[in-house]
């Protein structure tokens, strides 16, 4: 059976074992809110660029849907859970798309350059995923501090993905062989030597 007829199958199973992932990563940690029923600790946001680097799309879905899990088993799903839902979405989305997309080199953290660049993603991601969230929070609950919101949300997502998420991003890549995800479902183009002695067989 080829991989593209694989693949529809394989999907939904990465995407429900990244779910997984999230879910024992970030559950632990719902305890240590900082904002009840909005804001907490989040080491699960190391996760963020290896499931848009490595997992692509459907790494994106499954962050956000882990997001949007965790808070209805904790009890914290609200109206601006629509808005994390998009965040949550959006964060692994900038490392994907920066890595495939934009970037002229290959993702790897070998070098300063590139964990400069990546430290820039970071960042961007973090700030678009602050200006989706406190926005949506205050509009319905503006009793909420929105500040520490903001900064809440601009700590987690930089402090874990540039401490922890850098390191595992390394070890992932250089010790367990990880490659970015274009480079995993991407099909080899046949050589034109190989396409020629296909021709000849079916002739014959």
């Amino acid at each position: 059976m080829s991989s593209t007829k694989k693949f529809p199958l394989k999907m939904p199973l990465t995407i429900l074992l990244l779910i997984v992932v999230y879910l024992i990563v970030s559950i632990p940690f719902k305890v240590m809110e900082i904002i009840p029923g909005f804001t907490d600790i989040r080491p699960v946001s190391m996760l963020e660029p290896v499931y848009g680097i490595f997992f692509g799309i459907p790494g994106c879905l499954a962050f956000a849907i882990g997001n949007l899990i965790t808070d209805i088993v904790s009890d914290s799903l609200r109206w601006s859970s629509i808005a994390g839902f998009a965040a949550n979405f959006a964060g692994p989305l900038c490392f994907y798309l920066f890595w495939d997309k934009l970037s002229r080199v290959p993702f790897d953290l070998r070098g300063i350059k590139n964990i400069f660049k990546h430290i820039a993603v970071i960042l961007t991601a973090a700030l678009i995923q602050a200006i989706l969230i406190t926005p949506a929070v205050l509009f319905v609950y503006p009793e909420v501090d929105h500040l520490l919101l903001f900064i809440t949300i601009m700590i987690n997502s930089t402090a874990f993905p540039i401490l922890l998420g850098i390191p595992m991003l390394i070890i992932l890549q250089e010790e367990l062989s990880f490659k970015p995800y274009t480079q995993r479902t991407q099909m080899p183009a046949a050589s034109p030597d190989a396409a020629e002695h296909k021709t000849k067989d079916a002739d014959a």
